[in-house]
């Protein structure tokens, strides 16, 4: 099977990478700029043709979409940007999977809820209710994937974290390290993600497809939620990136999220219900800390 994956040299990208090894599938790693050391074949998925000729010269089975625009504050002012490549990119995407008869897996996010008060897991078919312009964007993604009637499969994560990249454990680790004090927001609740692992659960996701590769449709077309296990807020997922580092000095404090203007409103509540996923693809997903102390390990041993 032959597998493109694009913003390969982000934190998902990059785990993709690894989990490539593991296989046996042809890999074409994508993305908009090169990296020193990395095999990259230069991809712009805004470009309809430029993705087409690709997926026909390469003839591309399947595309994991780890693309996109991120940064939350910014797309606030960044509209334009934001919405070509979290809604416009996708669907030209999805497109072209509808024409090879290949399957897109799109990576989503946690953001397109948030503007309902939620107490309990936010599952699948959970209306999205998106308080910015980056969680509008993906749900909007999301939404022109279907409409082409492509096999796709998008997954929702949520605080995704890596040895690669920027990401909140890594600068936390650095602060904690530094700073004799920090305040940590509280009152936003969700679940960190190792991206490793989620790469993990797509590598599953791609195993199954294969077993149902000659059929005209895929059974498991759908929406998917993937986080580790487990629940906790900001505070709590710094008290622990500290302990684990040995970070002790540092005085960590709760605080609100209104002491950090923002452009936009964050979720309060985005916890992800794994339930779907589980059961469709048999994963078992590893709990958030258990996940968290196998990535600072890593980025210790690099260090």
């Amino acid at each position: 099977m032959n597998i493109l994956v694009t913003g390969a040299n982000g934190q998902l990208g990059n785990e993709m990478r690894i989990i490539s090894k593991e296989t046996g599938y042809n890999f074409l790693f994508t993305d908009v700029v090169e990296v020193e050391g990395m095999e990259t074949t230069l991809l712009d998925i805004a470009d309809a043709k430029a993705v087409e000729d690709m997926v026909q010269e390469h003839r591309i089975d399947c595309i994991v979409n780890c693309a996109a625009y991120t940064n939350v504050d910014k797309a606030e002012s960044d509209k334009e940007l934001c919405r070509k490549l979290n809604a416009t990119a996708p669907h030209i995407l999805a497109e072209a999977m509808k024409k090879s008869g290949g399957l897109l897996i799109q990576i989503s996010t946690d953001y397109v809820f948030g503007g309902d008060p939620y107490n309990t897991p936010c599952r699948e078919d959970q209306k999205g209710t998106p308080t910015g312009v980056y969680g509008l964007t993906k749900l909007e993604g999301e939404e022109n994937i279907k409409a082409t009637g492509c096999k796709y499969v998008i997954i929702r994560t949520a605080w995704l974290y890596s040895e690669f990249g920027k990401n909140f454990v890594k600068t936390m680790l650095n602060l904690t390290a530094t700073k004799p004090q920090l305040n940590v927001v509280f009152d936003q609740t969700g679940t960190p993600t190792y991206a490793y692992d989620l790469a993990v659960a797509i590598k599953t996701v791609l195993d199954d497809y294969v077993t149902e590769q000659s059929q005209s449709e895929y059974s498991k077309t759908g929406i998917y939620h993937f986080s580790n296990e487990g629940v906790c807020s900001w505070y709590d997922f710094t008290k622990v990136i500290a302990e684990l580092a040995g970070n002790t000095h540092c005085n960590i404090q709760p605080c609100h999220s209104d002491e950090f203007p923002s452009p936009v409103k964050r979720p309060a509540y985005s916890v992800l219900d794994k339930t779907k996923i589980k059961e469709a693809f048999g994963i078992r997903i590893p709990y958030w800390t258990d996940s968290l102390k196998v990535c600072i390990e890593h980025l210790t041993k690099n260090n």
